[in-house]
């Protein structure tokens, strides 16, 4: 009988010991979850102030191209031209990066987080990419095409030099911000903290996530 009556209260225990371990389970996916999406929430405000910034950029380079049309400045059209529509390619991808980030839900599958946080980590990165683009044409938006053969040898010998060097620059940054250079020491300058940090903390939270889920199951 106190064999019987021992059993049935080792059961018990192990019973409610098993609740408890699923109980603290679920406790720590949802507060991991909960601090996922505190990581990305955190880069809503600089992303608002960015775009907010963007447009009003954007705005102010079409208004210039407009009215400087008609002078048909074709140096100033071109560089301007290029770099406005760079930047409005950047507002259009900051504004898709805001839609994920809003959309990132505790209640969400952890794959579909995780999706979202691959989708935010790759527009980051070719936006980016994209951005570096612009930099040879502002060393060409204040020429003139009336200083072609007129110009001082000098002056145009330099122009081209410090031309070159930018568009070597912007392609070499255009082929070598990936992923595998996050450890970089310019790769960390170029993104600074609050671009970058966020989603890879968020990251490393449904990595670990996952993790946990294995050695529990």
């Amino acid at each position: 009988m106190e064999d019987i009556e021992l059993q049935q209260i080792w059961k018990s225990y192990d019973e409610r010991l098993q609740e408890q371990l699923v109980f603290n389970r679920k406790n720590a996916l949802d507060i991991t979850k909960m601090k996922v999406k505190s990581e990305l929430t955190a880069m809503r405000p600089i992303k608002i102030v960015t775009v907010l910034v963007g447009i009003l950029w954007v705005f102010f380079l079409d208004v210039l191209l407009i009215n400087l049309f008609p002078v048909g400045n074709y140096f100033f059209l071109i560089s301007f031209g290029f770099i406005s529509l760079v930047n409005k390619i950047a507002v259009g991808v900051y504004l898709y990066q805001l839609i994920l980030i809003s959309v990132v839900s505790i209640n969400s599958p952890v794959i579909s987080t995780q999706k979202k946080i691959a989708s935010l980590l790759s527009s980051t990165l070719w936006v980016t990419r994209i951005l570096m683009l612009q930099l040879p044409f502002w060393t060409t938006f204040f020429l003139s095409s009336s200083w072609i053969g007129t110009g001082n040898p000098v002056f145009w010998v330099i122009q081209v030099l410090i031309t070159f060097a930018f568009a070597g620059l912007a392609i070499w940054l255009f082929v070598n911000i990936r992923y595998e250079n996050r450890d970089k020491r310019w790769f960390k300058f170029l993104f600074g903290n609050y671009e970058w940090d966020p989603i890879m903390k968020a990251r490393e939270m449904l990595t670990q996530i996952e993790d946990y889920k294995e050695i529990t199951s």
